[in-house]
């Protein structure tokens, strides 16, 4: 296990530091002046030069990848070009009220969605079956602003069940908090329910024709023990890979819902620097996604050598 361990955390460790590199390499691709871009065309170039050399941006490509290196390191980003403030404080309420809106949604999401592909796996063919799929494959065709809009116009206009915009005041408190997000959270659940429910059933359903179960069954077990101790244990390992997809892609792919619901999140930020050339917040932004998705593909990694020990004792065979 803790060859197995140590392996999944290099390999985390080198993807990342690919993104670093990439991260850097786009956005030098094309040659500019930052600190002309900053000041404007018509501040004096003894300015420009001053912020240049304040940013490092006169500096060899290597050296100024170097320096980010290390401010990375220690969680560093530099400075906004917009704000002329340190990244991290820029990006650290988007990012707080996006892993809020991500993790709210993926509570709900996630046992709803393997409860219902499992109830369609188990009763194959059946009214609830049909109903389930349907629904899955409705939910997860349509687009996140399709979705969010019809809520809105639903939800929020015709009934003002819900407020349109999700923006809690800052001293609100929880259920204060949930009652904002209402409508933003159903966006996403009703978006990702079908990934995650399709994916479920289907496992549920190879594991029900597989040899161990007939066997399980022929003992005279109970149906209920044979789903629970030989199937789900089984079944879910798919669908946890899946949900670790998901979770990183709920940090970086909630654009839309944050648009349409004014919501102040990270995907938001994300486009605004890149629409104002501010390539530090751009980075860091980018990184950031990137780490979310290697923890949470390592945590799944883990959790699937747990169920399944086959999965790391073959790779330290």
């Amino acid at each position: 296990m803790a060859l197995f361990l140590i392996r999944r955390i290099g390999l985390a460790i080198v993807t990342l530091l690919l993104l670093t590199v990439i991260v850097f390499a786009l956005s030098n691709v094309l040659p500019q002046n930052v600190g002309r871009a900053i000041l404007g065309p018509f501040a004096p170039q003894e300015s420009v030069d001053e912020l240049n050399q304040r940013l490092g941006t006169d500096k060899p490509l290597a050296v100024q990848y170097f320096n980010q290196m290390k401010g990375y390191a220690v969680l560093d980003f530099g400075e906004s070009y917009t704000t002329r403030e340190p990244v991290t404080k820029v990006i650290k309420t988007t990012f707080l009220n996006s892993a809020k809106l991500a993790l709210l949604a993926l509570l709900i999401t996630v046992p709803l969605a393997i409860l219902g592909g499992v109830v369609a796996a188990i009763k194959r063919g059946s009214i609830w079956d049909r109903l389930i799929v349907t629904v899955s494959l409705g939910g997860s065709s349509l687009p996140e602003f399709v979705t969010a809009t019809f809520i809105i116009v639903v939800l929020g206009v015709n009934f003002s069940l819900f407020p349109v915009l999700a923006r809690p005041p800052d001293d609100a408190d929880p259920l204060t908090v949930l009652w904002y997000l209402a409508m933003p959270i159903l966006a996403l659940v009703i978006v990702y329910f079908g990934y995650i429910a399709r994916m479920a059933r289907a496992g549920v359903i190879t594991a029900l024709e597989a040899d161990y179960t007939r066997t399980a069954i022929m003992k005279g077990l109970p149906r209920r023990v044979v789903i629970r101790h030989h199937v789900l244990r089984n079944a879910l390992l798919p669908t946890i890979s899946v949900v670790a997809t998901q979770t990183g892609y709920l940090f970086g792919g909630l654009l839309a819902v944050e648009l349409i619901f004014n919501y102040n999140g990270l995907g938001r930020l994300l486009v605004s620097s890149a629409r104002e050339k501010d390539l530090p917040v751009l980075a860091a932004g980018v990184l950031i996604i990137g780490a979310v998705y290697m923890v949470a593909n390592l945590l799944a990694d883990i959790l699937i050598s747990i169920l399944n020990p086959r999965v790391r004792l073959g790779e330290d065979g």
